[in-house]
């Protein structure tokens, strides 16, 4: 396998090089760059094409180049035979000038190795488009290998070598002699060029109403180089040495049989006896056969039929063949419209641009872009026909790849961008901003398309500044964030305070609204918020514009208005704006809805903030307690660190511990019968004294104060453990001792007279008698304050 390919590499590159080292000595060469070989053509499919350009204006072009090494095989007669005759076809074609005939750019040039002229801009021969590959480079090219003809191609190119002949015939009086599918040239637009005027028979009467040709006799031993296709000749030319305009018309019905038939002609013609085979051929003729032509169209049939008529006079001539109904297809029409544009007024070109976006969809894409495009991009340099042709433009490019576009339509389109009169252009182009802003590559947005719409924001056009701000929503999506912050915005809030018109201000304030998605929160509450302060107008549609931009920043999930903003600035703003006596009660209504949102959200937000200060406060206090405790081992005693231990607890637990209520508290239910208070107080007393003398030392509760039940042996000049101070009466902590309870005296009343305890004495009995002294100070008259 490797093998074979180094094998075909090194007979592609050897063909190359002995190509490009026949072409480097022409005279050609000087002026033309010779590029890759594309196809081949012309009789005998001898002529090998090449693309080129002109090096002074890089203007495209084809290279036609016949290598004479060709015909080495040949004798010398036989060669300068072979050389004339191609020259003479190239040098007749270069002197007729029609757009039916292919356009020689540069005439024919000679040197030692080849023969070289130029022309037109090629594609291919129609024998390449149909199959035939002969010297054509290895491998064939894809675009000519996968090529296949359209309905609309093969109809309109028809047509166009009937008008070609037509020319011919009639105009120049000149027959071709040599039509056949190898001589029909298909430029890079896709139109049908006739070439191959090497066997062509000029009238030998031209000013005379009916010309007369003669032709040359048939001479079999001549170089097939040197006689026209026999397969594509009327059989008079060989049988009767006679020849006329119907005999191209012969020619012209087996092209077309060819083209429905996959590049076959009628017949296939022996060579080495052609007499004979053209008198068989005379025969089939005369009684054609209906599937022979089965494959043509049948609207055309019958005229195809007529064409190949064995009797000169039947057939029809070229004029009345581009008048048959089979071209009257709108396809066809249309391309032949534009073959034609140059002898239209605009009035008439306007009215057929018009309804050309009719006719586009249906028609080929490579027709539409390889021969209406160029046509209509030609018309860009007519200011008046811009408006008309930029629709179809852009229709085309909305088909396109966008590969197609960059290549094909923008080169021509970047001059349109910046014309800004008449002002439809504007219009048109703002219609389609997203077709443009998404096949554009981005350094030419930047430079070409932006611009035109920052032109349209500043245009003195109130109708063009009203459509660019409805449509910037619409791509705002693809404008580069720094385009938009920078050059956008600034231009839109000009227009919004500058214009003197209520539509502009309010579309302005919409455009914002609606763009705001795409920037970012500082942003707006920076430059977009504050402009709306700026604005002085207070029609009810600006007003309701401002609070819809307030109410759109708000509600954003990305953007949002700080709680900061809303009290100092937003709110202020809205609440002053709201209460305008130009707002009916929906509007107000409306107003107060944003306003009362606002206020919920930034009494939550300010809610949640103080909470949670507050937690954290607690949070603190408590850690900076417990660290306090913690980290003061060396500095506080073991006392002091029982006594902070047992203040947080006693603080956590008051935390804990549930609110009081208060309680009803039952009355005592008093007693009917009288008591004897000096019985109850004397046994009082006994129960006192028999208390003292048998039990243990308890300690006694006096409204929750703990207080010795009997003295102590404690000097009563100083404070006594009971806590009784002579000055002072008793105390308990350090406090005054309230007066007794019942619970102690037994519901004792208070009284100023001095009991008798000598009941007391004598019920005690004689043995173990208490010494009771102790107890007689109590009893003095002069008793202490706050006892009583």
């Amino acid at each position: 396998m490797e093998s074979m390919l180094n094998k075909l590499k090194s007979t592609v590159t050897k063909v190359t090089a002995d190509m490009t080292s026949a072409v480097m000595g022409n005279p050609v060469t000087r002026e033309f760059e010779v590029g890759r070989h594309i196809a081949s053509g012309g009789p005998g499919m001898c002529w090998r094409i090449y693309n080129g350009t002109k090096k002074s204006t890089k203007q495209e072009v084809a290279v036609f180049v016949f290598d004479k090494k060709m015909v080495e095989k040949y004798q010398k007669f036989d060669k300068d035979q072979i050389i004339e005759s191609l020259k003479r076809g190239v040098q007749q074609l270069t002197r007729l000038r029609h757009p039916r005939l292919l356009t020689v750019q540069h005439p024919l040039e000679e040197s030692r190795d080849c023969l070289a002229f130029c022309t037109e801009p090629v594609f291919a021969s129609l024998s390449n488009v149909l199959g035939q590959w002969d010297n054509l480079p290895s491998p064939v090219p894809t675009d000519i290998k996968d090529y296949k003809l359209y309905d609309v191609e093969t109809k309109y190119g028809l047509l166009q070598i009937s008008e070609g002949l037509s020319f011919l015939h009639s105009g120049v009086k000149m027959v071709h002699g040599n039509l056949c599918l190898e001589n029909v040239i298909l430029n890079k637009s896709g139109a049908w060029k006739i070439m191959g005027f090497d066997f062509s028979i000029s009238s030998t009467n031209p000013s005379d109403a009916e010309p007369k040709y003669s032709c040359k006799e048939w001479e079999p031993n001549l170089p097939p180089l040197c006689l026209p296709n026999p397969e594509y000749l009327a059989p008079e030319y060989i049988l009767s040495v006679s020849c006329d305009a119907a005999s191209d018309m012969y020619s012209l019905g087996v092209v077309m049989h060819a083209v429905f038939n996959e590049g076959k002609p009628v017949f296939q013609v022996n060579k080495h006896d052609i007499f004979k085979s053209f008198s068989r051929q005379l025969d089939q003729l005369s009684r054609l056969s209906p599937t022979m032509l089965n494959k043509i169209p049948e609207e055309v049939r019958e005229h195809v039929k007529m064409l190949l008529s064995v009797t000169p006079n039947v057939r029809p001539d070229a004029d009345q063949m581009t008048k048959i109904p089979f071209f009257d297809d709108v396809g066809a029409v249309t391309l032949a419209y534009f073959d034609s544009l140059f002898q239209r007024d605009n009035l008439q070109k306007s009215q057929f641009y018009k309804n050309l976006p009719k006719v586009l969809p249906k028609l080929p894409k490579r027709v539409v872009v390889y021969r209406i495009l160029p046509a209509l991009a030609s018309e860009f340099v007519n200011p008046d026909m811009v408006p008309f042709v930029l629709p179809n433009v852009l229709l085309i490019a909305e088909e396109c790849t966008k590969d197609e576009y960059v290549r094909l339509i923008l080169p021509d389109l970047s001059p349109v961008f910046k014309q800004q009169e008449p002002v439809q252009i504007l219009l048109i182009f703002l219609q389609k901003m997203d077709l443009l802003l998404t096949k554009t590559p981005p350094e030419d947005i930047k430079n070409s398309v932006l611009p035109m719409v920052y032109r349209a924001l500043e245009a003195p056009s109130i109708q063009i500044q009203e459509l660019c701000l409805n449509i910037i929503p619409t791509f705002a999506n693809l404008i580069e964030y720094p385009s938009m912050k920078n050059a956008l915005i600034p231009r839109i809030k000009s227009a919004c305070l500058q214009t003197s018109s209520l539509a502009v201000r309010v579309n302005s304030l919409v455009c914002l609204g609606k763009i705001l998605e795409y920037l970012d929160k500082w942003y707006v509450i920076d430059e977009i918020l504050p402009f709306l302060q700026q604005i002085p107008s207070r029609e009810p549609a600006v007003l309701m514009g401002v609070l819809g931009i307030y109410k759109c920043t708000f509600s954003h999930k990305k953007l949002g208005i700080p709680k900061e903003h809303l009290a100092a600035k937003s709110l202020p703003h809205l609440v002053s704006l709201s209460i305008d006596n130009n707002l009916n009660l929906n509007q107000f209504n409306s107003f107060m809805a944003v306003i009362k949102d606002m206020l919920t959200r930034m009494e939550a937000e300010h809610k949640t903030k103080l909470e949670q200060l507050h937690s954290m406060q607690e949070q603190q206090r408590y850690q900076s307690n417990h660290s306090l405790l913690s980290s003061s081992d060396m500095s506080l005693t073991l006392e002091e660190k029982q006594r902070l231990a047992k203040e947080q607890e006693q603080a956590a637990k008051l935390r804990n511990q549930p609110a009081l209520a208060p309680q009803s508290i039952k009355p005592a239910t008093p007693s009917t019968q009288a008591k004897d208070l000096t019985s109850c107080l004397l046994n009082n007393m006994t129960s006192l004294g028999s208390l003292s003398l048998t039990s243990p030392p308890r300690p006694g509760l006096i409204q929750g104060s703990t207080i010795s039940a009997y003295p102590s042996t404690t000097p009563m000049g100083s404070m006594a453990s009971n806590g009784y101070n002579p000055t002072m009466g008793f105390q308990t902590g350090g406090q005054g001792m309230r007066p007794p309870g019942p619970g102690l005296y037994g519901g004792m009343a208070t009284t100023t007279s001095t009991p008798n305890f000598g009941a007391l004495t004598h019920n005690q009995g004689s043995t173990n008698t208490p010494d009771m002294s102790a107890l007689d100070s109590l009893f003095t008259s002069n008793k202490p304050k706050g006892i009583f």
